[in-house]
């Protein structure tokens, strides 16, 4: 079992780069699938997700090499399954892009139902209507999707909610659909723009993306091509926030400075200097940190993804604060972590309260999810004492090398193994990610 060991009240100073990003890359890998030659993808962040991305394709016959520094060559065209098999696929959440995938290569797909972190249900119902709007038939059976259909057409696909899975899916299953097809209340985050960009350079025909409505006029061919993948704007927002948090002095580098506005806001609300530039940012506190209010949102909302590291922050800030979640029903799952370190927070239903206190002490603590364990960082980061986090593997689901970027800033982060307890030897065999961290593809294992 791995944990991180984090000696508090270090001032994080000098500079940090930022990797690609996760919700990104997810996508972008079974988006490969479409292609009808290699394709290389850069900037790809070395993390457990990317890592069961890999596994998956190369299970289903697709060939994946090193191709640089964080960077692979995958040739599609040797697939001969459009099974993704269901103990790989469970292990997260973003599994189900290859049913989009598969669905417009070869009209039929089998994918187990998603898994990931447990931020409540994750109904795939838009899902379903765009493949069927598109001309797929369905069947779900013991946790597996079943899609299949004669040929894809061109349709009007309208969602119900904002949806960033379904989204994406859509713009898999539709890009080589005969005729055009239009989606409308389409979601707008940046990951779903870097995947049209993606199509596109294949030679896709996707307009609108990055608005809430989404044309797309199928092709028949999709080529080879080299893509870097865009820089994570939640990672950038973790170390924003853990600058605040430790008021230190910072360069934050390959960003895009306009993927981050929303957080930047919020930040220099509650007192966090923020100077821009073309591609990096500096962070910087050198004066109290003061309370705020925070509802989360669809881009370009306030980030869901965010709601935890902030509210470990507000934690630090004079005041009160409120925190209400609109994305998620189990978003708060951390605050019982937060409160055996000091913080005064109360929660009722989506709404959090937090009273800050202004200090934290360190204590031993739980990552129940990816985000929860960021926040984790960032108040033992800001603590006094030792912090020890446990159940990492959440947190390396979504961050490349944290503990080795935090060290560089300063931080005293170690990662250490102790010994498996019965309990958490069993918990380990089902656990998702340890699953994909023990089984590397060969190509991630090279690298």
């Amino acid at each position: 079992m791995d944990k991180f060991v984090i000696k508090g009240g270090r001032r994080l100073t000098g500079e940090v780069s930022i990797s690609g990003a996760k919700n990104a890359a997810v996508a972008i890998l079974p988006a490969v699938i479409l292609s009808d030659e290699p394709c290389v993808i850069e900037n790809v962040p070395s993390i457990s997700d990317v890592v069961i991305s890999l596994r998956i394709l190369e299970e289903m016959g697709a060939e994946v090499t090193p191709a640089g520094h964080d960077a692979y060559r995958i040739d599609p065209t040797k697939i001969t399954k459009c099974c993704v098999p269901y103990e790989t696929a469970r292990k997260m959440r973003a599994s189900y892009y290859f049913l989009g995938a598969l669905l417009g290569k070869f009209n039929k797909a089998r994918v187990s139902m998603p898994g990931g972190c447990p931020l409540g249900d994750r109904p795939i119902d838009q899902h379903l209507k765009a493949f069927t709007a598109l001309g797929a038939d369905y069947t779900l059976s013991q946790g597996m999707i079943d899609l299949k259909a004669s040929k894809l057409t061109g349709n009007q696909i309208f969602f119900d909610v904002v949806t960033v899975g379904a989204t994406m899916n859509a713009m898999l299953a539709a890009v080589k659909a005969e005729g055009l097809t239009v989606i409308e209340n389409a979601a707008k985050e940046p990951h779903i723009v870097d995947l049209a960009n993606f199509l596109n350079s294949m030679g896709a025909n996707i307009m609108g993306a990055g608005t809430d409505v989404i044309k797309i006029r199928g092709v028949k061919h999709l080529h080879g091509t080299t893509y870097a993948v865009i820089p994570d704007q939640i990672e950038a927002g973790t170390f924003m926030v853990a600058i605040a948090a430790t008021k230190g002095d910072a360069i934050i580098k390959n960003v895009i400075p306009k993927h981050l506005e929303s957080i930047t806001k919020k930040l220099e609300k509650i007192g966090v200097n923020i100077e821009q530039f073309d591609d990096s940012i500096r962070v910087w506190v050198d004066s109290p940190l003061v309370k705020t209010n925070i509802k989360t949102a669809p881009h370009p909302g306030f980030p869901t993804d965010m709601q935890s590291q902030i509210a470990a922050l507000l934690t630090l800030a004079e005041g009160t604060s409120i925190i209400t979640e609109n994305i998620w029903d189990q978003r708060f799952g951390y605050v019982d972590e937060l409160r055996r370190m000091g913080a005064d927070i109360t929660v009722n239903g989506k709404v959090a309260l937090i009273e800050g206190t202004g200090k934290l002490m360190g204590a031993p603590v739980k990552a129940c999810d990816l985000r929860a364990g960021a926040a984790l960082i960032i108040a033992g980061l800001a603590a006094s004492g030792i912090t020890e986090i446990e159940d990492i593997y959440h947190i390396e689901r979504g961050y490349d090398c944290m503990e080795g970027k935090l060290r560089a800033l300063g931080a005293d982060i170690e990662k250490v193994s102790v010994p498996d307890k019965p309990a958490a030897k069993e918990a380990k065999k089902s656990s998702v990610n340890r699953a994909a961290d023990n089984h590397q593809p060969a190509a991630a294992a090279a690298v």
